[in-house]
C-alpha cells in the first residue's frame, strides 16, 4: 500500500458498515508528500558538533535548518516557524553547541511552555552528546518543579545549559538571580520552544518574564540572541519581536519532508429522540465518537493519539475506549492510556516511553503531547474538538506520520457553533493562513505585577519605564505603597516580595486546594474565580479517571472538599452577568450600527447549576447562594436602533431571544479570528443596556484587563459576524441546538433563544457594515 493509501484505508476500516446515507463525514482531504529540500552546514559549524550530527543519522541538514542557525550564530534574534517534525530542535542545538565549546564560560537557558516538552528536549541533547569527551563539562540540566532540590543546586553552581519553563524562571531563576549571577554573565542564547503557545494572559506574562530575563543578562554584561521556535504560524517575526521587545527575523519556509496525510472531518450525528434544553437535538459527544474511533483504530494495530480539549474530558475518553476494547478483544484494552499535565513526573516518563516504544498503541491527552515530544511512527491522530486554533490543530495532526510514511487525521466536531461551523466549511480550516498569536503585554494588570518583580529584582530606570509606557502605572503602585522613586530609579518598597504573588498562567484570585475529604488527599487547585462555577457545592470533579461529587466549598479557607462518587450526570453552572461601561477606547457607527471597543466593569453571580445526564438531556436545576464577583476587563461590543431591529423583521417581543442567540453564535466563532478559546471569553445582550439607551450586545474577555481577544474581535468584526451568521444559518437544526446558538456556559439556561431572530440579526449586521450586501452575500474566509 502507497502511502498516500494508507490514511484513506485506515478511515474506510473506521467507517466500515456504517450506512452511506448517513456518514458522519463531512468531507476528506489528502495533503500530499513533501520531499526534503538538504543543504550543507555553515564553514563555522565545529568539527564535534558535525561528528555528534552525523553519529545520531543526519549528516546533511535540511535547508531551514541553516537559515535559522545562520540568524543566531550571527547574532540576531529569531523565530523558526515550521511545521510539526521538522527538525526545529536542531536549528538551536547546533548554534548553541558550537558557541558553549568555542567559549568556555558561555551559558544558554531553554525555555518550554510544558515540563514533558522540556524533558523530551533534555533527552535528545543528552542523547546527542553521550560519550563524547569534548561536551563533558556542557552538564545540561532540568530545572523546574520536578527537580530535587539538591540537583537544583548542582544545576545552578555547574550547568551551562538549562531547561526550564516560564513559571520556574520566574519564580525560581529570576527572584534569587543573584544566585545565578555567573550563568547570567555568560548567557549567550535564550530558546524559546513552542512559541506559537505563548498567547493571551500566559503569553503576556511569559513576554514580560522574558525581557526581565534579558534585562537581568545585560546588566551582568551578556547580550544574549534569542532563538524561537513555533509551529506554523502568522507573522511569527512581529509575535516574537512583541515578546521579547526587539526584532527578530523569521524563518517560514519549511525544507523537511513529511508524508502524505488524509484529513478527515466528522461531525457526530444526531442522537435520535434525545432532546437537551428546551427540547433542541442533541448530538452524540465528541469524546465519546472520538473514543470510539480510537477504540477502532487501536483494533486495527494503527498507533493513536486522541487529543481531547479537558483534562476530565482525557480521562472519560480513555475510559470509554478501554471499555470497547474489552468487550471486542481484552488483551487491548491495556495498551489504551490517558495522559494529561497534573500526573506525576515519573508517571508521565513512564506514559511516554510506552508510547514511544510501542507498548501503548492509543493514547487519549491533553495538548501535553501537542508540544513536541517527540513520539515517531504514530499513525493516525484524533481530534475530538477544534483546539481553538489552526496553529495548534497542525500540531496536533503533525504527530502522525513522523516516519515519512502516510498517516490519518480525524477531527471529530463538538457540538459547539466553531466545530460546526469548520467541519462543513473545511476551505475556513484547511485553506485558511495559520493565525498570529495575539498578545497584550501592556494590560495594567499583567504589566503592573511584573514590573513590580522587575524592581525587585534590579531598579528601573526611567528609559525602561518610558519604553513600556508605565509611568502612570508606577505612580499608582508608588501611591499603594509598593514601591518607590528615587533619583536613580524605581525600587521596591522594602517588606515587599512580588514574585510569589503572580500567576502567570493567568489564575484568578488565588487557589482553592481540591481535597478528597475521605482520604485526605490533595487531588488538584483551581483559581478562585472559576472555583465558584467548577467545584461549587455538587459539582462533579474528574481526576485521573476517578469521579468525585463536591460537598463544600471554603473560598475563605481556599478549599473545596469532596468525595469519591461516579453518578451517570455532569453539571454545569448557571450564573448572572452584569456589564458597566467604565470606557469606550474605540468606536464606528454605521447608520443603526455601532460597533466599539470598551473597558467594563463584569459583576458574575453563580445562582445554581444544571445536572445533565451523560445522553445531554437535562436531569434538573439546583439553587446555589454564591458572592459576587466582579471583574475589570476589555469587550468588542454592538448596538442596534430598535426601529432597524423591526424593519429587519425582529419584532420587539423577538429581540431578547434574537439577540441572546446572536451573541451565543459569535462567542463560539470568536476563536476563528481570535487565538482565544470560549471559556477564555464571556458575553451578555441586553434589548435595553442602561449605558447605551439600545438593543446592545457584548463579548468581553474572561481575564482582569482583557487579553487581547476583544480587541481582535473588534478589529476583524465583519470577517466574525459573517462566519457567526454562515455557522447558524447553515446548521440542521430548526430551532437552535449546542451547534449554532446554546452555550454550555450560559448563565441563563440558554432561555430566551430564537434562532431566525438571531439570523436576521446577523444579517442587518452585515448589511450595515461598509462592505454592505457584499458582505452579506459572501461566505466567511
Amino acid at each position: 500500500m502507497s502511502s498516500s493509501d494508507f490514511g484513506s484505508e485506515l478511515l474506510a476500516r473506521t467507517l466500515a458498515g456504517v450506512d452511506p446515507d448517513e456518514s458522519p463525514l463531512t468531507h476528506k482531504s489528502l495533503i500530499h508528500s513533501r520531499t526534503a529540500s538538504f543543504t550543507d552546514w555553515p564553514d563555522w559549524v565545529s568539527a564535534p558538533v558535525r561528528q555528534a550530527l552525523s553519529d545520531s543519522g543526519v549528516s546533511r541538514p535540511w535547508s531551514h535548518q541553516v537559515a535559522a542557525a545562520e540568524h543566531a550564530h550571527a547574532g540576531r534574534h529569531v523565530v523558526l516557524a515550521t511545521g510539526t517534525a521538522s527538525g526545529k530542535s536542531l536549528a538551536y542545538q547546533v548554534p548553541i553547541l558550537n558557541r558553549l565549546l568555542k567559549d568556555p564560560r558561555a551559558t544558554a537557558l531553554y525555555l518550554s511552555p510544558t515540563k514533558a516538552l522540556g524533558s523530551d528536549q533534555l533527552r535528545s541533547v543528552s542523547s546527542l552528546l553521550a560519550g563524547r569527551k569534548e561536551f563533558l563539562h556542557l552538564q545540561p540540566c532540568a530545572y523546574d518543579g520536578d527537580t530535587e532540590p539538591a540537583i537544583r543546586q548542582w544545576a545552578r553552581e555547574h550547568s551551562r545549559w538549562i531547561f526550564t519553563n516560564p513559571d520556574m524562571l520566574h519564580i525560581g531563576i529570576l527572584s534569587s538571580h543573584a544566585r545565578w549571577r555567573h550563568f547570567m554573565r555568560g548567557l549567550a542564547f535564550i530558546v524559546v520552544d513552542e512559541c506559537h503557545h505563548y498567547r493571551g494572559v500566559f503569553g503576556s506574562h511569559t513576554a514580560l518574564v522574558i525581557r526581565r530575563l534579558l534585562r537581568i543578562a545585560r546588566a551582568a554584561g551578556a547580550d544574549p540572541v534569542v532563538i524561537g521556535a513555533s509551529a506554523t504560524s502568522g507573522s511569527p517575526g512581529a509575535a516574537m519581536s512583541r515578546m521579547i521587545g526587539a526584532e527578530c527575523a523569521e524563518i517560514t519556509e519549511d525544507g523537511s519532508p513529511h508524508g502524505a496525510r488524509t484529513v478527515a472531518l466528522w461531525e457526530p450525528a444526531f442522537i435520535p429522540e434525545v432532546t437537551g434544553e428546551h427540547g433542541a437535538p442533541v448530538r452524540r459527544q465528541a469524546g465519546a465518537e472520538a473514543a470510539r474511533i480510537l477504540a477502532d483504530l487501536v483494533l486495527e494495530g494503527a498507533r493513536t493519539l486522541c487529543f481531547v480539549r479537558s483534562r476530565r474530558g482525557v480521562e472519560l475518553t480513555a475510559l470509554s475506549a478501554k471499555r470497547i476494547l474489552e468487550q471486542v478483544d481484552p488483551e487491548l484494552a491495556p495498551r489504551v492510556a490517558a495522559y494529561r499535565a497534573g500526573y506525576l513526573a515519573d508517571d508521565r516518563r513512564a506514559l511516554e516511553r510506552d508510547l514511544a516504544d510501542g507498548k501503548l498503541l492509543g493514547v487519549a491527552t491533553t495538548n501535553a503531547l501537542e508540544l513536541g515530544v517527540d513520539i515517531s511512527g504514530l499513525d493516525a491522530i484524533v481530534v475530538a474538538g477544534f483546539p481553538g486554533t489552526i496553529a495548534s490543530f497542525w500540531q496536533q495532526a503533525g504527530r502522525a506520520g513522523r516516519r515519512g510514511e502516510g498517516s490519518l487525521v480525524v477531527l471529530v466536531a463538538r457540538d459547539d457553533p466553531l466545530d460546526t461551523y469548520l467541519v462543513n466549511h473545511p476551505e475556513a480550516l484547511l485553506d485558511k493562513p495559520v493565525e498570529a498569536t495575539v498578545t497584550d503585554p501592556t494590560n495594567p494588570y499583567v504589566l503592573g505585577p511584573q514590573l513590580l518583580c522587575a524592581a525587585a529584582e534590579l531598579p528601573l530606570k526611567e528609559a525602561e519605564v518610558d519604553a513600556f509606557g508605565a509611568r502612570e502605572l508606577l505612580e499608582d503602585l508608588a501611591t499603594q505603597g509598593l514601591i518607590r522613586h528615587r533619583k536613580a530609579g524605581w525600587y521596591i518598597a522594602p517588606g515587599v516580595e512580588p514574585h510569589a504573588d503572580v500567576d502567570i498562567r493567568g489564575g484568578i484570585g488565588g487557589q482553592v486546594m481540591i481535597v478528597d475529604e475521605t482520604t485526605a488527599q490533595l487531588l488538584g487547585t483551581v483559581d478562585t474565580g472559576r472555583a465558584m462555577s467548577t467545584v461549587h457545592r455538587g459539582a462533579v470533579h474528574i481526576h485521573r479517571g476517578e469521579s468525585y461529587v463536591v460537598d463544600e466549598l471554603h473560598l475563605d479557607d481556599g478549599l473545596a472538599l469532596v468525595h469519591p462518587e461516579e453518578p451517570d450526570w455532569t453539571t454545569s453552572a448557571r450564573e448572572t452577568t452584569l456589564v458597566e461601561i467604565t470606557d469606550v477606547l474605540r468606536t464606528n457607527t454605521y447608520g443603526p450600527l455601532t460597533v466599539a471597543l470598551v473597558r467594563v466593569d463584569v459583576t458574575h453571580q453563580v445562582v445554581g447549576y444544571l445536572r445533565k445526564l451523560l445522553t445531554g438531556e437535562i436531569l434538573d436545576s439546583v439553587e446555589l447562594d454564591m458572592p459576587a464577583q466582579t471583574l475589570s476587563t476589555r469587550a468588542v461590543m454592538y448596538t442596534l436602533e430598535p426601529e432597524a431591529l423591526e424593519a429587519a423583521g425582529v419584532s420587539v417581543g423577538m429581540f431578547p431571544g434574537a439577540l441572546h442567540a446572536a451573541e451565543h453564535a459569535a462567542i463560539g466563532l470568536l476563536p476563528l479570528v481570535a487565538t482565544c478559546d470560549r471559556w477564555d471569553i464571556g458575553g451578555l445582550s441586553t434589548n435595553l443596556h442602561p449605558d447605551t439607551g439600545l438593543p446592545t450586545v457584548f463579548v468581553y474577555d474572561g481575564y482582569p484587563g482583557g487579553a487581547g481577544f476583544a480587541d481582535r474581535g473588534h478589529e476583524a468584526f465583519d470577517i466574525w459576524i459573517r462566519a457567526t451568521r454562515d455557522a447558524v444559518s447553515h446548521c440542521g437544526c430548526e430551532s437552535g441546538c449546542p451547534s449554532c446558538v446554546q452555550s454550555p456556559k450560559c448563565g441563563n439556561g440558554n432561555d430566551p433563544l430564537d434562532k431566525a431572530g438571531a439570523i436576521r440579526v446577523l444579517n442587518l449586521i452585515l448589511r450595515e457594515l461598509p462592505a454592505g450586501a457584499e458582505a452579506l452575500d459572501a461566505p466567511a474566509p
